[in-house]
C-alpha cells in the first residue's frame, strides 16, 4: 500500500499548488541554465550572422525521466561557412550553461540548510536522529521504497570542498530535495554529455576545430565505441535467466547494429563492430559481475547513432583555429573531464513480495 501511495504521485491529477510552487526553485533554476546554454549559441551564432531559431525546449512529464525535461535545442537554418563560427557557435553554448550551473551550485552549497532540513522532507528519519544514514538506506528499511542516489563527478566535490559546510551538505541519496544543488548538478551532467566529441555535439564542433576534419573522423568513432560499449556494459550478463536472456539478447544484439551504424562503416563491418562489443562486454560480465555501466546512457546512444550521427560535416572554409580558441578549446575538453558523471541516477527499488507466514523474501531490483 505505501509503494502504490508513493507512486500515486506520477498519476494525472495528484498535483496541488503547493507541490507546483515548492518545484519552483528547481526548475527555474534548472530552465535558466538551460536557457543560458542556449542563448549561448543563439547570439554567438547572431553575431556571424548566421540564421537560427529561438531555443526549443523539449518537456518531460516527470515519469521515468524524474526531471520534467529532455533539454533545449536551437535549429540552425544555414550550412556555417567556416570552421572558426562554428568553433564559436558550439563552444559558446556549453561555456555559459557551464559558468551558470557553477554559479548556482555556489549559491545553493553556500545557502545549504541546516542538517534537520532533511527531517521536513522525511519526518520518518527524525526517530534515528542525525545519523539516520547508517540506518535509512538498508535493504529492511527500503522495502516498498524507492531510493534515488545521485553519482559523483569532480566538478561537484571541487566546489563541495571549496563552499559548503562540511556539516550540512546532504547525503547522495537525499541531493534531489535540495533544488538548487539538483538543478545544477543536472546541469554539469547535461554539459558533460554535450561536450562528448561526437557528430554534432558541441563537443563534436569543439573537436573538429581542434583537429581538423580527419581528426575528428577517429576520435569520434573512437569515444562513440567506448561510449556504446560503457552503456550497455552489465545489460546482458551470464546470470541472467534462460528466459530473459533469449529474449533481450537478440534484441540488445539489434540495438547495437543499429546504434553503431551511426560510425557509417558497411554492413559487414557494422556487424563485426557490434559482435565485438557484446562479446568483449559478455566477457567482463563473467570473470567480473560486479562491472555494470550506466544503461541509462542506452537511449542517448542510439539517439546518437541514428539521428545527429558520428560524422562532422565539413565547412565551407577550412582555416586554423587561433590560439585563444585553441586555449578555450581545450578548457572545454577539461570542463568534460571535471562534468562526465558515469552514473548520473541510480534508483533502487526494494519490493517485499506476500509470503505465507513465516516466510520473509525480499527482491532487490536495482536500475539506471
Amino acid at each position: 500500500a505505501e509503494w502504490s501511495h508513493n507512486y500515486s504521485l506520477f498519476l494525472p491529477g495528484a498535483y496541488t499548488w503547493e507541490m507546483f510552487s515548492s518545484g519552483l526553485p528547481y526548475s527555474l533554476s534548472f530552465l535558466f541554465i538551460l536557457s543560458v546554454h542556449e542563448f549561448g549559441h543563439y547570439f554567438t551564432a547572431r553575431y556571424h550572422q548566421i540564421k537560427t531559431s529561438l531555443p526549443y525546449y523539449i518537456p518531460m512529464p516527470p515519469f521515468p525521466t524524474l526531471i520534467g525535461t529532455l533539454g533545449a535545442l536551437i535549429r540552425i537554418r544555414q550550412r556555417i561557412p567556416t570552421t572558426t563560427q562554428n568553433f564559436d557557435v558550439g563552444i559558446a553554448g556549453p561555456l555559459a550553461g557551464f559558468v551558470a550551473a557553477v554559479g548556482v551550485l555556489i549559491y545553493g552549497l553556500v545557502t545549504l540548510p541546516p542538517p534537520e532540513y532533511i527531517f521536513t522532507i522525511h519526518p520518518e528519519y527524525e526517530k534515528f536522529g542525525l545519523n539516520y544514514a547508517d540506518y535509512v538506506y538498508s535493504k529492511e528499511y527500503l522495502v516498498n521504497r524507492m531510493d534515488i542516489t545521485v553519482g559523483y563527478n569532480f566538478m561537484m566535490d571541487i566546489l563541495a570542498n571549496l563552499f559548503a559546510n562540511p556539516t550540512r551538505m546532504p547525503n547522495p541519496h537525499e541531493l534531489m530535495h535540495y533544488p538548487f544543488l539538483f538543478a545544477g548538478y543536472l546541469s554539469l551532467v547535461f554539459t558533460a554529455l554535450n561536450l562528448l566529441p561526437i557528430g554534432q555535439l558541441d563537443g563534436g564542433h569543439v573537436v573538429y576545430g581542434l583537429f581538423g576534419a580527419n581528426g575528428h573522423k577517429w576520435i569520434a568513432r573512437s569515444v562513440f565505441v567506448a561510449f556504446v560499449f560503457y552503456s550497455g556494459l552489465g545489460f546482458i550478463y551470464p546470470g541472467m535467466a534462460d528466459a530473459d536472456l533469449l529474449l533481450y539478447m537478440p534484441l540488445y544484439a539489434g540495438f547495437l547494429y543499429f546504434t553503431l551504424k551511426g560510425l557509417g562503416l558497411d554492413m559487414q563491418k557494422t556487424i563485426i563492430v557490434s559482435l565485438a562489443v557484446f562479446l568483449v562486454q559478455y566477457l567482463i560480465t563473467m570473470f567480473f559481475p560486479v562491472a555494470k555501466g550506466f544503461n541509462g546512457f542506452l537511449l542517448f546512444a542510439f539517439l546518437l547513432g541514428r539521428f545527429v550521427g558520428v560524422r562532422h560535416p565539413g565547412a565551407e572554409v577550412e582555416e586554423p583555429l587561433t590560439t585563444g580558441r585553441k586555449i578555450l578549446g581545450w578548457i572545454a575538453l577539461a570542463i568534460l573531464i571535471l562534468c562526465f558523471t558515469p552514473s548520473p541516477l541510480e534508483t533502487t527499488l526494494v519490493i517485499q513480495e506476500q509470503q505465507p507466514a513465516g516466510v520473509d523474501v525480499s527482491t532487490l531490483y536495482p536500475t539506471h
